[in-house]
C-alpha cells in the first residue's frame, strides 16, 4: 500500500528529450497591449449567414475571427478621447 505508482502524471516529460529541449527554443509571440486584453463576443446568426461568413473568410485567406475584428474596427473606430 505504501508503494508509489509507476504511472506518470500529466506533467511528465516526453520520451524524446531532444525535441523537448528544442521546443523551448521557439520564440514566444509578441503580443501588443490591445490584443493582450481581449474579450469574447457571442452573437446569434442563422446557419446560412454563418456559412457565408466562413466562405468569405476562406476566400480572403483569413480566419473568421480576424475578418470580423477588422470589420468591427472599421465600423467602430476608436474616438480620440477613448483608450485604444
Amino acid at each position: 500500500m505504501s508503494e508509489r505508482s509507476t504511472t506518470r502524471g500529466f506533467a511528465s516529460r516526453p520520451g524524446d528529450a531532444e525535441s523537448w529541449i528544442k521546443a523551448s527554443d521557439t520564440p514566444s509571440r509578441s503580443v501588443n497591449d490591445a490584443i493582450a486584453f481581449t474579450a469574447r463576443l457571442t452573437i446569434d446568426v442563422t446557419p446560412a449567414l454563418r456559412g457565408r461568413i466562413k466562405v468569405a473568410a476562406f476566400q480572403r485567406g483569413v480566419t473568421v475571427a480576424d475578418m470580423l475584428r477588422e470589420l468591427l474596427a472599421r465600423e467602430f473606430p476608436a474616438d480620440a478621447g477613448e483608450p485604444s
